[in-house]
């Protein structure tokens, strides 16, 4: 096996086992659309990034938390809608994004920002993804009991002394690691596919918060190395091809479902 395809299968693997893991709570508290509107600023974030000179994922970082502070502080009133406010952010970010990145001197392949380019992660790529999915796992470890607690009810959860400003600033903070680490696997506009599939098709066999966590990350690692194995044998993108693998098991999931 070519080493290029190693280095892909680990980097894919690792950031699809993680984004099953926070997947899981992305859809029980019905945040698809907020891990799109995220993942689309984060272009903005990779031209600040090279424009401050403070490094890309320094950049999406900030995008991405100031985008989810933006949200958060618009839901305590009632004028815009949700929906509404996470279309407005995505696009104008997007579109900023794309605005900035004009002004910037380097070269830029915005597709493989946009579609991510697995197949060309180095061995330094795959040591940083390792070390961003290791802090981001052991963030989520402490976070796991009063997320879930706010998850299933949130007034009874700040009965019990959760802290639901800082529990949700951490989630947002993880996410925002994750997809600053995973633009470069499967890209800006394919990363929210890699959080909700595995983990909605996860949803059709668990019984409990962790079997669907452990699931999801199962079915992410497997979409990445069928979609990276298309790839290599049928010359297709990469990033296209593992959310289109995941999405054949959402599917199978469903059927296998029925079946038993």
């Amino acid at each position: 096996m070519d080493e290029f395809i190693v280095r892909a299968l680990i980097a894919g693997s690792l950031v699809a086992a993680v984004a099953g893991l926070l997947g899981v709570f992305v859809v029980w508290r019905r945040m698809a659309f907020f891990g799109d509107t995220l993942s689309h600023s984060a272009l903005l974030g990779v031209a600040l990034g090279m424009l401050l000179n403070i490094g890309f994922m320094v950049g999406v970082v900030v995008s991405t938390l100031l985008v989810g502070l933006i949200l958060y502080s618009f839901q305590k009133q009632k004028r815009v809608s949700n929906d509404a406010l996470l279309g407005i952010l995505a696009h104008s970010g997007l579109s900023m994004g794309l605005i900035a990145l004009s002004f910037v001197e380097t070269q830029i392949n915005i597709e493989e920002w946009l579609f991510g380019d697995v197949l060309s992660v180095t061995w330094q790529d795959v040591l940083t993804i390792a070390a961003v999915m290791a802090l981001v796992v052991s963030i989520m470890w402490w976070l796991w009991s009063p997320l879930l607690a706010l998850t299933v009810h949130d007034e009874l959860a700040k009965v019990e002394g959760v802290n639901t400003n800082s529990v949700n600033l951490c989630f947002v903070l993880v996410v925002a690691l994750l997809v600053a680490t995973a633009m470069q696997v499967v890209g800006a506009l394919l990363i929210t596919a890699l959080l909700i599939i595995p983990a909605t098709a996860a949803r059709n066999f668990a019984k409990t918060p962790e079997q669907m966590a452990l699931i999801a990350a199962v079915i992410g690692v497997l979409s990445v190395v069928c979609g990276v194995g298309a790839s290599n044998w049928y010359d297709v993108p990469a990033g296209p091809s593992i959310v289109m693998a995941s999405t054949v098991f959402f599917f199978s999931s469903h059927l296998g479902r029925r079946l038993l």
